[in-house]
């Protein structure tokens, strides 16, 4: 027996070694942990539970059969977050670069499996050259099978990809088709095809970190919803995410000890709006001052800054946030805006997040660069996505709120449940210069009469009590008493149930 038990230890130690000492050196040299350390950075001390440790390939091609790691170059299990189940897959690049072999991906599939059987999120911590060569299409298979199990956890449990290294062919397209993607700055990166090819297709030069680097994906592509400095970081920031989601589309949120009083003023809020409506100011402020603590984890911060998204708390339970940002481009809704919040939004209502809009929105950019790209077709998809979303919608519009944006803004047309205003704004078609040069466009020679009707109509429109008298308002509210009514609104809707018509999925515009 003793026999048994040293060879069994002996067995795992050479697991844990992956690649060898050498390799492991190597990678720590990139400034990149190991599989096995970043598990442990990611798990309470202690809860990982370590699944088909001694799995090796079958390949008998090129010499493979020479070699047969233990693992396979990655390393699956579960584990816990602050208490709650995840399942997590480590790829491994100190054993033959991480790539998937058909064994690998079998063991990704089967913790894809528990997770949705057993309803958890699942974390993929990725770093590997792709598919392994050597085994020609039997890799392509794997990687069809973990695609489809995407595609069936997708709305069941969260699917959350760190990218630690490179990630690139079809590897890439696992991490697509999760919920959150988050890269490691100047350490790994995403491509279709690498610079190589590309040079030698389209003849352009370009380097790993420029084509698919973190700074491209999180600032150009949206491929990425953020960025993080280093393994540490990055794993520590997952942790922090984990605990604003449910672990399944079966359970609420999770609710978090709170000692912020959810009846706080907050005066400042009353000057937050500048009297000059042109000018503008920064809608995180308002976002930091109405949530729990001031905590705020936003989502994809460097792409589309005029809007903001991310989770907060409100009396311990989270809550999604989409607010427009007068600060860039006055808050317009454009194409890379409109599918970044649609996107967030689906999210939110595929596991039962609340959502809290505010809004600042002038309307959609103009130009023929937002019709050639198709601003009809992505603008429709964030009106799509809160009008199917059955989660509790509260809205509060801080300034203007002009045109289709008002209505795809949560409106109350789209089924929002509460929306507030505060006497700051303005629901109109348009602005009063606007609406005055089509109405008294015979007038246009006159100034003085043409500043009289922008007057009038400023008086007639400029405000929210037009909107609030045909019930599209359900309150004119004092800016300081904002997280107060948020707070209430939200406690009032807990138990909300709406159901939508039968389907087997919806169409959303694409």
């Amino acid at each position: 027996m003793k026999d048994i038990l040293v060879q069994l230890e002996r067995r795992r130690e050479e697991a844990r070694l992956g690649g060898g000492q050498k390799r492991i050196d190597a990678q720590h040299s990139k400034g990149r942990l190991t599989a096995r350390e970043r598990i442990d950075l990611l798990l309470d001390e202690g809860s990982f539970e370590e699944y088909d440790m001694f799995v090796t390939h079958r390949c008998v091609d090129f010499g493979m059969q020479e070699a047969k790691p233990r693992g396979d170059g990655v390393v699956t299990g579960w584990g816990t977050v602050n208490g709650r189940l995840v399942y997590v897959f480590s790829q491994d690049f100190t054993v033959l670069g991480g790539s998937v072999s058909e064994t690998h991906a079998a063991k990704i599939c089967k913790i894809m499996d528990m997770a949705m059987q057993n309803g958890a999120p699942v974390i993929g911590i990725n770093d590997s050259g792709g598919a392994r060569i050597q085994e020609g299409v039997s890799s392509l298979a794997a990687y069809g099978e973990v695609f489809q199990r995407n595609i069936e956890a997708s709305g069941v449990v969260p699917q959350i990809s760190l990218i630690m290294g490179p990630c690139a062919g079809g590897a890439v397209y696992s991490p697509a088709m999760t919920d959150f993607i988050f890269m490691v700055k100047d350490s790994s990166y995403m491509f279709v095809t690498g610079p190589d090819v590309v040079k030698t297709v389209t003849n352009e030069h370009v380097t790993a970190e420029e084509l698919g680097g973190a700074t491209t994906h999180t600032r150009k592509s949206s491929v990425a919803d953020g960025a993080f400095e280093n393994d540490v970081e990055a794993l520590s920031e997952i942790r922090r995410l984990i605990d604003f989601l449910p672990l399944s589309n079966r359970e609420k949120p999770p609710v978090r000890p709170f000692y912020d009083d959810p009846d706080r003023v907050e005066e400042s809020l009353d000057t937050l709006v500048p009297d000059n409506p042109n000018q503008p100011y920064d809608m995180k402020e308002l976002i930091l001052k109405v949530a729990d603590e001031g905590d705020f984890y936003e989502i994809q911060e460097e792409f589309a800054k005029n809007i903001v998204t991310g989770f907060i708390r409100l009396e311990g339970q989270t809550v999604g946030v989409v607010a427009n940002q007068p600060m860039v481009l006055a808050g317009v809704l454009d194409i890379d805006s409109a599918r970044k919040a649609a996107r967030f939004v689906r999210f939110c209502d595929a596991f039962e997040i609340p959502i809290l809009t505010f809004v600042d929105v002038p309307g959609f950019l103009p130009g023929t660069g937002q019709e050639y790209g198709g601003v009809i077709k992505h603008g429709a998809k964030l009106l799509f996505a809160y009008g199917e979303a059955t989660v509790p919608k509260v809205t509060v519009i801080t300034r203007k709120a002009y045109g289709g944006a008002y209505v795809v803004m949560s409106s109350k047309h789209l089924r929002g449940d509460i929306s507030y205003a505060w006497p700051t704004s303005e629901i109109a078609v348009m602005g009063a210069k606007g609406a005055t040069e089509i109405l008294y466009r015979s007038e246009l020679g006159d100034p003085e009469k043409i500043a009289r009707r922008t007057k009038e109509y400023e008086d007639a429109f400029a405000n929210p009590f037009v909107a609030a008298e045909r019930g599209f308002i359900d309150e004119v509210i004092q800016p300081r008493s904002t997280r107060r009514r948020v707070c209430k609104a939200f406690a009032m809707l807990r138990r909300k149930q709406k159901k939508m018509p039968w389907k087997k999925h919806d169409n959303i515009p694409l």
